[in-house]
């Protein structure tokens, strides 16, 4: 865990030096988000006291894609149990600003949840994903940084810190960040595609 934690604070200064690569998709509807891991649209109900150890355990012991889609669904709803009335319903208002496509209110509203309750997790994910649709990787890296602080192992901030190290041209962080998340969650969408491509690229092929 400390190590993973140093090299994302070393990736935070990456992002801190300004490389922005121009060559950015452009934003797509809110639901796509740019190739982040996203909770499902309708999040599943989980047991009160349900046990995320016990959750990621079955995670990586899922027996088909079904299986860990189901897992993988009572994990997001754990994140996203909002910590407070306030934070819920500033929450909501970030979904409806998203909607709308209104990005600099739903961070303004992400920036005023983190102040009062930075043990949400899933507010500096969700802050980072919005900065990564503007295009701002410094600001995206460093709320990855604070969501893997708090839960090293979501798996939807490591795929999006891979994405944008790939972006940036840092193949070499972008393989071993991709690594991480599907140690943690090996049933990703197109992250081991991704990690095939760039093994080859980074390491080169076996002879």
């Amino acid at each position: 865990m400390r190590k993973l934690r140093f090299r994302i604070a070393l990736l935070a200064v990456i992002g801190a030096v300004g490389l922005v690569s121009p060559a950015l998709a452009q934003g797509q509807r809110a639901g796509e988000e740019q190739n982040f891991a996203q909770p499902p649209e309708k999040l599943p109900k989980v047991p009160r006291g349900q046990d995320i150890e016990f959750l990621f355990g079955a995670l990586k012991a899922a027996p088909s894609p079904e299986a860990a889609k189901a897992v993988e669904g009572r994990i997001w709803a754990l994140w996203m149990v909002t910590p407070s009335d306030t934070a819920s319903l500033l929450m909501d208002r970030v979904r409806k600003a998203v909607e709308v496509k209104n990005l600099d209110l739903a961070i303004q509203l992400l920036d005023s949840i983190v102040v009062l309750r930075p043990d949400y997790i899933e507010a500096w994910n969700r802050r980072a994903t919005l900065h990564y649709m503007r295009k701002d990787y410094t600001q995206s890296i460093e709320d990855i940084r604070q969501t893997l602080a708090r839960e090293p192992r979501h798996f939807g901030a490591l795929a999006g810190l891979g994405m944008i190290l790939q972006e940036l041209g840092d193949d070499k962080r972008a393989l071993e960040i991709f690594r991480k998340a599907v140690e943690v969650n090996p049933h990703l969408p197109r992250i081991p595609d991704l990690i095939k491509s760039l093994t080859e690229k980074v390491e080169g092929r076996d002879i």
